[in-house]
C-alpha cells in the first residue's frame, strides 16, 4: 500500500524540518514548500493527501494557493489543515470553502495536530501523553529551558527545534544554557527521557559543557549527570546564584546575584508554581544589549502581514518607552494602546482583548507586579514583556519572582523588541 503524502506549506525552516522528521517517523511521506508560490506548484506536483498551509505565506497568497487546488480536480478533494500565528474571523470565513477541515494557531497544539492527521488520513498516530510542561526562553543570551511534572518525549523533540530557533533569532555565538527542573520526581525508569532531555539540550544548543548549568533538587538527576561521562562535567546545583554566577559573569562582568535573593529565586523555580497546573507552553503545544555581531532582527515591513491584527499594550508611565512600542509596532499596522500605569491598564484590560503586553516594574499607583498578581488572580493568562530599567541581575530576580520568563532591560532598541515578540509569540512552535 503506498504512502500517504502530506505537504507542508510554510517559510519556516525549522517548522518543515521538525514536521517533516515526526511525519516520516509516523509512515507518511512528507513533501514540503517554502512559500506560496512553491506551494502551488508542489500541489500540481505531488497530489498530496493532506495539506498543511501557513496562512502567512508569501509569493502568493495563501487564499491564492487554496483557489489553484480547488481548480485542479486531482487536488482539490484533498483536506487543508491551516496554520496560521493570528486570523481574524471574517479572513477565516472567506477561506471555508477550500476544504479546510481544521485551523491550528501557532505555538499548534502537537496531540491535537496529530489527532486531526489520523483522523483524516486513516493511520492510527500513538504520542506520548506524559503530563509536561515546557519553556524555552532567552534573557542576556542565556538559553532557560524549564520542564517540570514529567518528560514527555514528544515536547523534548520539540525542544530541539526551539532552542534551535532561538539561537538563530537571537543569532547567539556562544551559548550558555540554564535547565531548570521542577516538579519532578524520576527514578530509574525515567533514565532514558533523562539522557533524551540532556543530549537534545546539549547537541541542539552547541554550548560547550562547561556552559550549561542544571537546577533541581532532584537527587536522582546529580547522580545520572555524575555517572555518565558524557554529561559528567554538567553541573548540577539546586541555587540559582552558582547556576548564574558564572555564565552571566563571563557576558556582564560583576553581574552576581545577592546570596539571600538567590536563594530566594532557587527556592521559587524549583518548587511548583501555584497555578501552573495544567499550563503549558511548548504546550503540547506541542535583554540587554545584543552582541556587535550579532544579524539585525527581522525587518519590521516582513512581519507586517502576520502582525497586522495584532493588538499590544504598553503598560508604562515613560512616555519614549510608550512612544517607542508605538512606531515600532504602527508600523507593522499593529493596533497599539498606552496605559501610563498599572491601575490605567487594568481597568482597560476588561474590555480590550490584548495579544502582546508590554509592562514596566516600577509605576506609579500600581506598579508591574501589582498588574501580574491582578491578571493571575482574574485567570488572565496574557503574554507578558517585563520591561525594567534595573540591572541584568535584578531583573533576572525580580522576573523569576514575579514567575514572568521574558523581560527587557531598558534601555532597549527595536531589534531587541522585535526578537523578544518574536519569542514571546512562538512564531513557529
Amino acid at each position: 500500500m503506498p504512502k500517504k503524502t502530506v505537504l507542508i506549506i510554510d517559510e519556516s525552516d525549522l517548522f518543515r524540518q521538525y514536521m517533516k522528521s515526526k511525519l516520516e517517523r509516523f509512515g507518511f511521506r512528507v513533501e514540503t514548500a517554502i512559500n506560496g508560490l512553491d506551494g502551488s506548484a508542489r500541489v500540481r506536483e505531488v497530489l498530496p493527501d493532506l495539506v498543511v498551509l501557513d496562512y502567512h505565506v508569501t509569493r502568493r497568497a495563501a487564499r491564492d494557493v487554496l483557489a489553484d487546488k480547488k481548480a485542479d480536480p486531482n487536488t482539490a478533494a484533498a483536506p487543508v489543515l491551516l496554520t496560521a500565528q493570528k486570523i481574524d474571523k471574517r479572513r477565516l470565513l472567506e477561506l471555508m470553502p477550500f476544504n479546510i477541515r481544521k485551523v491550528f494557531t501557532k505555538p499548534i497544539r502537537i496531540d491535537a495536530f496529530y489527532a486531526a492527521l489520523s483522523e483524516l488520513l486513516g493511520t492510527p498516530i500513538e504520542v506520548d501523553a506524559t503530563p509536561c510542561i515546557l519553556e524555552a526562553h532567552v534573557n542576556d543570551d542565556i538559553v532557560f529551558v524549564e520542564i517540570a511534572q514529567g518528560l514527555n518525549r514528544e515536547k523534548i523533540d520539540l525542544l530541539r527545534f526551539k532552542i534551535a530557533e532561538l539561537l538563530e533569532l537571537y543569532a547567539i555565538r556562544k551559548p550558555r544554557v540554564i535547565l531548570l527542573m521542577s516538579d519532578l520526581s524520576l527514578s530509574f525508569v525515567d533514565g532514558a527521557n533523562l539522557e533524551a532531555l540532556l543530549s537534545t539540550v546539549v547537541e541542539a544548543s552547541g554550548a560547550k559543557h562547561r556552559h550549561i548549568r542544571v537546577i533541581t533538587n532532584e537527587k536522582f538527576v546529580r547522580d545520572f549527570v555524575a555517572g555518565r561521562q558524557e554529561f559528567r562535567d554538567i553541573e548540577v546545583v539546586s541555587n540559582l546564584q552558582y547556576a548564574l554566577d558564572g555564565l552571566l559573569a563571563e557576558i556582564d562582568p560583576g553581574s552576581e546575584l545577592e546570596e539571600g535573593k538567590a536563594h530566594l529565586v532557587a527556592d521559587r523555580v524549583l518548587r511548583a508554581q501555584s497555578g501552573s497546573e495544567g499550563k503549558e507552553a511548548l504546550e503540547m503545544r506541542f535583554g540587554a544589549e545584543r552582541p556587535r555581531e550579532a544579524k539585525a532582527a527581522p525587518d519590521i515591513d516582513s512581519l507586517r502581514e502576520a502582525w497586522k491584527d495584532l493588538r499590544v499594550a504598553v503598560v508604562d508611565d515613560d512616555f519614549v518607552t510608550q512612544e517607542l512600542v508605538r512606531t515600532v509596532f504602527e508600523r507593522a499596522d499593529a493596533e497599539v494602546t498606552a496605559f501610563g500605569n498599572g491601575r490605567e491598564f487594568l481597568e482597560g484590560v476588561g474590555s480590550a482583548d490584548f495579544d502582546l503586553v508590554f509592562l514596566d516594574l516600577l509605576m506609579p499607583e500600581k506598579n508591574g507586579f501589582d498588574v501580574l498578581a491582578e491578571l493571575h488572580a482574574r485567570d488572565l493568562d496574557l503574554p507578558v514583556i517585563v520591561l525594567s530599567a534595573v540591572s541584568q541581575r535584578e531583573a533576572v530576580v525580580r522576573a523569576f519572582q514575579a514567575g514572568v520568563r521574558s523581560y527587557l532591560v531598558k534601555p532597549m532598541g527595536p531589534d531587541e523588541m522585535v526578537r523578544k515578540t518574536l519569542e514571546v509569540l512562538k512564531a513557529n512552535f
